[in-house]
């Protein structure tokens, strides 16, 4: 998705056969745009908030569960579903009136996550050579290093979307005085595994890349496994926490561990 700068209305891009999709601020949500020829777009929200990205996973996972026929695929985003279909074997209306049902089954913003969710516990070096712009990023935030460490380290995130990159993970929310603005300047390059801070989210960086987003932790977890036979390790509605270790304690993990997990631990959440 992106905004386009002449109009301010949602436009994907992801697909090359696909159409504007333009809105008013007075339409209501959820929402339930035409994405080109084959696919919509169910919108919960305009931004990102705890319960228009439940709502996302919620509903994509209730389409799943349908098992339509001429439905190809489905993904959710951090406040928006989408649902691509073969018309030639479901019309687009069909499909829209089955989502439209789907959608008044129920108040999305407040359904239950999808079970088979896990929760991922990593050990992280924050700070120091490994990730050094936690100090700044604390100091944005009007909380002292330490005090940094303690509330980022203590918050469970929600795998909120994959992208970006492949297996890549958008986390949060955190908390409010972590609603940081990006660096006005990129950063030439964080390695794999790189733990970056904006906008009241984390980022776990798939490979080496240039960001905007500040470097505060370090960790030897791999989102993406190409050798594995599940690739990406983390899956929407999937959590997170990042637990403070020295720089010792994660060299000596990345000797020991060969399985991409980088030392983190993993347990299925209940349902």
């Amino acid at each position: 998705m992106r905004i386009s700068p002449r109009c301010g209305h949602l436009a994907c891009t992801t697909r090359p056969n696909v159409l504007y999709m333009t809105h008013t601020q007075a339409d209501p949500f959820p929402r339930i745009r035409t994405a080109g020829l084959d696919g919509l777009l169910i919108s919960f929200a305009d931004t990102m908030a705890e319960p228009s990205n439940r709502a996302a996973l919620a509903f994509r996972n209730a389409i799943d569960s349908s098992d339509w026929d001429g439905v190809i695929e489905t993904s959710a985003s951090l406040a928006s579903a989408y649902v691509r279909f073969d018309p030639t074997r479901l019309e687009h209306s069909e499909i829209r009136a089955r989502v439209e049902q789907v959608l008044q089954q129920r108040d999305w913003y407040h359904a239950p996550l999808p079970t088979g969710r896990h929760l991922w516990q990593v050990p992280t070096v924050y700070g120091g050579d490994l990730a050094p712009q936690l100090d700044e990023a604390a100091a944005v935030a009007g909380l002292s290093t330490a005090e940094a460490i303690r509330r980022l380290s203590e918050t469970r995130v929600r795998v909120l979307t994959i992208g970006f990159a492949p297996g890549q993970p958008y986390l949060g929310p955190l908390g409010p005085e972590f609603n940081i603005p990006r660096l006005k300047e990129l950063t030439p390059m964080v390695p794999e595994g790189a733990l970056v801070l904006a906008i009241s989210q984390f980022v776990l960086f798939s490979g080496p890349t240039p960001t905007g987003w500040r470097h505060v932790g370090q960790t030897a977890f791999r989102c993406f496994r190409p050798e594995a036979a599940q690739s990406f390790a983390l899956r929407p509605g999937d959590e997170m926490q990042f637990l403070p270790v020295s720089r010792e304690e994660l060299e000596d993990i990345r000797a020991r561990n060969t399985d991409g997990a980088g030392g983190a631990t993993c347990q299925e959440i209940p349902g």
